[in-house]
């Protein structure tokens, strides 16, 4: 998923997946979000990334290996 906002430092990304951690103040949550879909990628062996979209912003990825692979 590709995003063309503000993006986020590489300190940022890493406050960003950690549990409880909110960068924007500005709305609701509890800053669990990222680190609950941590939790379910690693259960299935995968990897959660966080980097620079080609448009700018933030880029999520998620690669999940199959059966094993």
């Amino acid at each position: 998923m590709d995003d063309d906002g503000e993006g986020l430092s590489d300190e940022s990304r890493a406050k960003a997946m950690l549990r409880g951690v909110r960068l924007d103040s500005t709305g609701s949550g509890a800053g669990l979000g990222l680190a609950i879909a941590q939790d379910i990628v690693d259960a299935y062996g995968g990897e959660l990334g966080l980097s620079t979209s080609p448009l700018g912003g933030l880029q999520a990825s998620v690669v999940l290996s199959i059966n094993g692979s």
